[in-house]
């Protein structure tokens, strides 16, 4: 059930307006405030799904109000009523946060709709943060050992800059979650994060997936396509198994660096963009610059910092925590109970060498809660695992 909170000080129009609303739909349910002042503290003390709000009254008028719900619930939808309606005060409010503005006497159909698309409009951003939350929470970074203390101390400095970050370690180490966090901790948070994984990608593609192309500049370019530069204006776009680029494409992305702008494959055209970069490779650059498989010059624009992540069997003390978070979340997914490890099933999993690092770790621990015991015994280690 929708829940409604009108703020009009006439009596008269605000059983008006409770009327219409509840007759039309059963399940809105609707409270009434007299006053702003009153209305500011049912926001306090409530979960409204819409607030309707009237511009011109006593004690505390609905400028005042919607500046601070915002602050209070900015999650809330708050749509403007006023008799004395005119541009400024509609633009005005708006700016200020307002999901829409209506004139009194409200036309009819106008108000039921606006109400109808203020609540559609709150439960997408309820779903969203949902979401967020979700996604953050799959690119925890888990550990407490000095090497992964230290990441998180680097992301914390670096985070809020443009700087660029070349992430290095080993395949399955985690470098994706450093970028992510990178990412979500940085003033660009609210604006896309971009991810190509440049391993994956033919070499003769690479130049049209990150630039995009122009209709007709090779065979199969039957319109117009922007690439992940594009996509990621504004926001960061991360280059993952860089190491894996053709020279040709790292020509280009030194250029886009150099310039802060791409040209899209078969077009002379330049346009402007604003990404900052984060790379990631598992193989040695140096070593590939000296064998002529990477651009030095394009290394040292990305490198300006450099996080390197460890191996797992250089941090063994996180394997109890890594252990517990991974079975927790595999048991929330696949909704089965939660299982806990003997202290000897972690010691035996502490010895292991974990060859495929932490993504090794965690289809291990999905096996032993599919197949362990109620508590997964050093038995179950010695059963389920290949070592």
């Amino acid at each position: 059930m929708s829940k409604i909170l009108i703020i009009e000080d006439e009596v008269a129009i605000r059983r008006v307006l409770t009327k219409i609303i509840s007759e039309e739909y059963d399940s809105y349910y609707v409270e009434e405030a007299g006053d702003g002042l009153l209305g500011i503290e049912m926001i306090k003390n409530n979960d409204y799904d819409l607030v309707l709000c009237d511009i011109k009254m006593p004690k505390m008028d609905g400028v005042e109000v919607l500046e601070k719900a915002k602050k209070i619930k900015p999650e809330i939808p708050i749509v403007m009523i006023s008799g004395h309606g005119d541009l400024d005060t509609a633009v005005n409010t708006m700016r200020l946060g307002a999901f829409d503005y209506i004139s009194k006497p409200p036309d009819l159909n106008r108000l039921l709709n606006t109400v109808r698309n203020a609540l559609d409009k709150k439960v997408l951003v309820v779903e969203n943060r949902r979401l967020k939350k979700k996604v953050s929470k799959s690119y925890r970074m888990v550990g407490e050992s000095a090497a992964i203390t230290g990441i998180k101390e680097i992301i914390d400095k670096v985070a809020n800059t443009d700087a660029r970050v070349l992430i290095t370690g080993p395949n399955g180490t985690g470098k994706e979650l450093v970028a992510h966090w990178l990412h979500e901790k940085s003033a660009r948070a609210k604006a896309p994060m971009i991810e190509v994984n440049c391993a994956a990608i033919p070499s003769e593609l690479i130049e049209s997936e990150l630039f995009g192309h122009v209709k007709g500049s090779f065979t199969g370019a039957n319109k117009d396509r922007a690439g992940k530069f594009e996509a990621a204006n504004g926001g960061t776009l991360f280059l993952d198994e860089i190491g894996d680029m053709s020279l040709s494409a790292q020509a280009k992305v030194l250029r886009a660096l150099q310039e802060s702008s791409i040209s899209r494959v078969g077009s002379d055209s330049d346009i402007k963009v604003n990404v900052r970069i984060i790379a990631a490779t598992n193989k040695n650059l140096q070593k590939e610059i000296l064998e002529g498989r990477f651009r030095e010059d394009l290394y040292h624009r990305l490198a300006v910092i450099l996080i390197n992540v460890p191996a797992l069997s250089d941090r063994r003390e996180d394997i109890p925590l890594l252990v517990r978070f991974f079975a927790d979340k595999i048991a929330s997914e696949q909704g089965t109970p939660e299982k806990m490890f003997s202290a000897a099933a972690i010691t035996l999993l502490q010895e292991q060498d974990w060859t495929g690092n932490i993504r090794e770790l965690r289809n291990v621990v999905e096996r032993l809660i599919i197949l362990g015991e109620k508590e997964v015994s050093a038995n179950d280690i010695k059963l389920f695992t290949s070592s």
